[in-house]
């Protein structure tokens, strides 16, 4: 197994020790970038090492091309580990496993900066540095200062309160009218599955705000347990799986001065809430109905709360939902996109402005009249864009992986890709030189070599990665299939930090393959449904296809020993892999698999399956319990038992079923676990899974890596 030395001290870990310790080395990254709207200033937060999980809240002088540091969580009295419920929840939708500075708000002109801490409500100012906490309710959610800085608002305990930045004058803006009803926090199947993971907005004037209230009474009630800890309270939870009732969703304008105005809009037919947006130019949102076929995008009078459509988009599969729209330009121009035959485009007051095969991904930031998105050609690269009517189109970036920001005519660029194994952060002016952030991010003490290709007639985007100093005299490897394989991510892309675990596996004495199938975002609409009522078949010959051009590619790769992992939807279909095709998959390890997929929530399964009530057969042939007794290979069962996304019930119920038919297998439960793998489990749960991979595949070989070429020491 390769060893490296642990930074800053003189015990040795292993890699996937230090990956843990780090959060896959993203710890020291420069993060959550706001620049103000001259585009002067900026802020972000940032750890103080690469092993330290304690996000800080810096200040960028853009001028100066300085920064210094505006808060350190760790010099408050302020216990961050004692997080309220809600934020509990928040933080798992957003996959977030740091602490410190996770979130920030700020006024227009950044003079006064609040973040929740340990439930605490901590304001800060910029210019001074000088930091107060505030008298607030208990366990305080997203707070935010109004646009003018004179007030914040925030959640507690469901509730919705406003107070001012000098600590008086505190009130009531929305207060719970019954246990399951909230106001200001997003629904499960918003934040899980619509990009929303907010729930209050304020007025660009600060008078007024806009607050979402939800009502889960009739959403089915679900429980999770540690059994770990037979003392340990069991976890009540809403879910609103497939079929059954969602969240009760409306919407309510909220006055400083206690007035409140209910929002109207069919919501019997348009249930889902996916965007809110008010400004100069007025209050607009976005709802969707049940089926998915149908987005609007209404203009709302909040004085009336009256609504009226001003744009819709159909698709007889589904409309997909794009993040960061709908947005604005600052005459008013409605900002959304449009998918046309194969191309998802940028549409622009009802008008599309980006070419055929110009895949948009998501709207980064509107600066005046300047539309900042993400978009490619090539599905393995991620760039970023500006279009405006003077000036057109203009990419940014090299190629690679790139995410941005942009305000006040500066823009933050964070960029990766194949030949550097450091993340870098740029940023620039309009008229002066790019500058870069400092990281503290680790570097990683690994180099994957990734091979990327197109296999078959589908074009299927390929990464092959082989052990370090691997020769093809070496003899032949057992195979290792490392894919997500779903809607919700890409694996192969143009980016050395995403392939560092699979490097690790390839070093363990693998050759690891990863194939984006039908399915996967990045290829445009017509790409993304081909999956439409079928989630499993298509995805699943993809990754055969792509296996078989690999071995073609490298003769080396032994076929008769081929695992595959994943986790969720590639739990999933390693799962299916085993189970519908042994002839080619002789193990697999599948975590956190969504195994019934009448168990999983509405706006997710829906989108792809349709109504259980009026397709009960998509539902049925995508389920793995039928294909249970067909199990012929090894196969490893991974789950957090506190795992509140795909609920552990998935992988119980298909140990039973495998049980009950006489198939033997493996099952590790994580007691405390959730959906997101935590630092405590991470390490040793790779270690596990090559464990079980070379009993399964008969083989014991282990490359271990050259120390000179991963840097380790």
């Amino acid at each position: 197994m390769l060893r490296v030395r642990s930074y800053g001290e003189g015990l040795f870990v292993s890699f996937p020790q230090l990956q843990a310790r780090t959060r896959r080395f993203t710890h020291g990254l420069p993060q959550r970038f706001q620049i103000r709207g001259d585009g002067r200033q900026m802020l972000f937060t940032r750890t103080r090492a690469g092993d330290d999980p304690i996000a800080c809240l810096w200040l960028y002088d853009v001028a100066a091309r300085s920064e210094r540091l505006l808060l350190d969580p760790r010099e408050l009295a302020v216990d961050d580990g004692d997080l309220p419920a809600a934020e509990r929840r928040r933080r798992e939708r957003a996959r977030e496993t740091g602490g410190g500075v996770i979130e920030y708000s700020c006024d227009a002109d950044q003079s006064i900066v609040a973040v929740a801490l340990g439930g605490e409500l901590v304001v800060l100012d910029p210019a001074t540095g000088a930091t107060r906490t505030l008298p607030s309710a208990c366990g305080v959610v997203d707070p935010r200062p109004d646009p003018n800085g004179r007030s914040v608002g925030f959640v507690s305990g469901g509730g919705l309160y406003v107070v001012d930045v000098d600590g008086t004058g505190m009130r009531t803006l929305a207060a719970p009218e019954a246990p399951q009803v909230s106001y200001g926090l997003a629904e499960h199947v918003a934040a899980e599955s619509m990009h929303r993971r907010r729930g209050w907005w304020w007025a660009p004037d600060g008078q007024r705000l806009v607050a979402a209230r939800v009502d889960e009474s009739s959403v089915q009630v679900w429980h999770l347990a540690n059994p770990a800890d037979p003392t340990a309270t069991p976890v009540t939870m809403r879910y609103p799986a497939a079929g059954t009732a969602n969240a009760d969703v409306s919407l309510v304008v909220l006055g400083l001065d206690g007035s409140r105005v209910e929002v109207d809009w069919n919501r019997k037919e348009f249930e889902y809430l996916t965007a809110v947006t008010w400004d100069r130019n007025g209050l607009t949102i976005a709802v969707q109905n049940r089926s998915q076929s149908c987005v609007r995008v209404l203009r709302v009078d909040p004085d009336t709360g009256a609504s009226h459509v001003e744009h819709e988009q159909t698709d007889p599969a589904w409309v997909s939902l794009v993040p960061g729209v709908p947005a604005r330009t600052a005459d008013g121009a409605l900002v959304w996109t449009a998918d046309t035959e194969d191309t998802r485009h940028l549409l622009v007051g009802g008008e599309p402005v980006t070419p055929p095969g110009l895949q948009v991904h998501e709207i980064l930031d509107v600066d005046g009249d300047i539309v900042l998105f993400a978009g490619s050609t090539d599905p393995t690269e991620r760039h970023v864009w500006t279009w405006s009517a003077v000036a057109g189109l203009s990419r940014l970036t090299a190629p690679g992986v790139h995410d941005g920001h942009r305000a006040g005519g500066t823009t933050v660029l964070m960029s990766r890709n194949l030949d550097e194994p450091d993340p870098q952060t740029t940023l620039r002016t309009v008229d002066g030189s790019p500058a870069r952030l400092t990281s503290h991010a680790q570097r990683p003490p690994l180099t994957p070599r990734v091979d990327l290709f197109e296999a078959g007639p589908f074009r299927l985007r390929t990464a092959v990665i082989l052990p370090t100093g691997y020769q093809p005299e070496d003899g032949p490897l057992p195979v290792l299939m490392d894919p997500y394989g779903g809607p919700a991510g890409q694996r192969v892309l143009a980016a050395q930090s995403v392939y560092l675990t699979s490097q690790w596996f390839a070093d363990q004495g693998f050759a690891v393959v990863i194939v984006d199938g039908r399915g996967t975002p990045g290829r445009g609409p017509r790409w993304e449904r081909l999956v439409h009522g079928d989630r499993g078949t298509a995805p699943l010959e993809d990754q055969v296809d792509g296996l078989r051009e690999a071995a073609r590619r490298y003769p080396q790769l032994d076929l008769t020993r081929v695992g595959i992992r994943g986790w969720s939807y590639g739990g999933y279909l390693a799962a299916l892999a085993v189970l519908r095709r042994p002839d080619v998959f002789h193990a697999a390890i599948a975590g956190a698999a969504v195994v019934d997929q009448r168990r999983y929530d509405t706006h997710w399964q829906e989108r792809f399956l349709g109504h259980p009530d009026d397709n009960p057969e998509a539902y049925d042939r995508n389920s793995l319990l039928g294909y249970a007794p067909e199990l012929r290979r090894p196969l490893l069962l991974i789950h957090g038992l506190l795992d509140d996304n795909v609920h552990p019930t998935h992988t119980l119920q298909l140990s039973a079923k495998l049980l009950a038919a006489g198939r033997p297998h493996n099952v590790l439960p994580l007691p405390s676990g959730t959906h997101m793998i935590s630092e405590s489990y991470a390490a040793r749960l790779l270690d596990a899974q090559v464990d079980f991979l070379r009993t399964a595949l008969g083989t014991a070989a282990t490359v271990v890596a050259d120390p000179d070429r991963t840097g380790a020491t």
